[in-house]
């Protein structure tokens, strides 16, 4: 039983590295939990002012019974063990059973209706979230679908994200793992797929030139909005300013499509795992804020009213870590906006989210 109200699962990784740094700057108790106890504590002496924070380095078993025992009295795990789709789901009924609110980093659409699906009623009923995505190229996106739907009358939105970061190594073995799912927007209430091993033009505000995009799995926004009334067409598109690799990235896709996705599944995603670690073998270096730039922008209409929000901010890892911690902050005060199964902006308030970047980065946020 956790006597800690936060559990980091997955704190060796890079993102677990952050959220553990933003959980020391909200002075919030937690755990650093994962499956390997030493690496857990060396990633943990790498988190800067780590000596002043309150927590505890603990090694568990991969399955719901262990993960369900540790979480047991805590109030929110934080999860950022992927890909989602091969190892979430022991995470997620671990948090349904010992009651306590499950947030991640997760983009991966076709897992996240998964859960939903079997897992939000429970949540319900518990009075507890189910919010996968707090992660900054999910909720940024949507603070700015949020502040455009302040405006009444608004039923479409056209969402786009530009990054310059540079995937670590878990999103990129989660990114060609997403390559086995259908990529769905949200048209006419309905989820539509997108086109396969295709990329599109963005007009992405303040650049010269068009970038290169993708629906990189189609993204937890147009799930956020399946039962709302407000919202009835939602796509959302991500590109990084290195075309070069949009275009590999598109290519192996098309390559997946037709050679690939044949074979037989665990050789299937062997291919899948060697072709991410040819493209990112290892951890990235730490993001710089004077070079970190990121650009997300929502395009709102209706029959007869617009409006559009481009939010600048700085590097994304780092906007995630503090998402996570922040949301944590506001569900152990004060519980949860939303029970079952939403998004960040839904569980804690878009402004909540929007104020706490706001405290920590250099954003800009532009209405019209």
């Amino acid at each position: 039983m956790s006597n800690y109200p936060v559990v980091i699962y997955g704190a060796s990784g890079y993102t677990g590295r952050l959220v553990a740094e933003y959980l020391r700057e909200y002075n919030i108790p937690f755990i650093a939990a994962g499956r390997d106890k030493k690496r857990v504590a060396e990633a943990m002496k790498q988190v800067p002012g780590i000596e002043t924070a309150d927590f505890k380095v603990v090694d568990i078993e991969h399955d719901t019974k262990s993960l369900a025992q540790l979480f047991d009295g805590a109030s929110v795990v934080l999860n950022t063990v992927g890909p989602f789709t091969y190892y979430g789901e022991p995470v997620v009924a671990a948090c349904e059973q010992a009651g306590v609110h499950y947030l991640d980093s997760t983009g991966e659409q076709e897992w996240m209706l998964s859960m939903r699906n079997k897992y939000s009623d429970g949540f319900r009923k518990k009075n507890i979230a189910l919010a996968p995505s707090v992660a900054y190229m999910h909720t940024i996106g949507q603070i700015a679908c949020e502040i455009v739907l302040e405006q009444e009358g608004i039923d479409t939105l056209e969402v786009g994200c530009l990054t310059n970061g540079v995937p670590t190594f878990g999103s990129t073995q989660t990114i060609f793992c997403m390559f086995q799912s259908e990529h769905m927007y949200l048209a006419d209430n309905k989820l539509v797929p997108w086109v396969k091993g295709r990329g599109f033009e963005m007009s992405a505000p303040g650049m010269a030139t068009t970038v290169l995009c993708h629906p990189w799995g189609g993204g937890a926004i147009p799930l956020a909005y399946l039962d709302d009334p407000r919202v009835i067409n939602c796509r959302h598109l991500t590109a990084f300013d290195n075309r070069p690799m949009f275009e590999m990235l598109i290519a192996l896709q098309k390559n997946y499509e037709d050679n690939i996705r044949p074979l037989p599944v665990a050789e299937r995603e062997k291919a899948l795992a060697d072709m991410a670690a040819k493209m990112q073998p290892g951890m990235p270096p730490r993001e710089r804020l004077r070079t970190g730039r990121s650009t997300d922008f929502a395009y709102g209409r209706g029959a007869a009213v617009s409006r559009s929000c481009v939010i600048r901010s700085t590097p994304p890892y780092q906007i995630t870590g503090l998402l996570m911690a922040a949301a944590a902050r506001k569900l152990i005060d004060e519980g949860t906006n939303k029970a079952g199964f939403a998004s960040g902006c839904h569980i804690v308030g878009h402004r909540y989210l929007l104020g706490a970047v706001q405290n920590f980065f250099p954003i800009e946020v532009q209405v019209s």
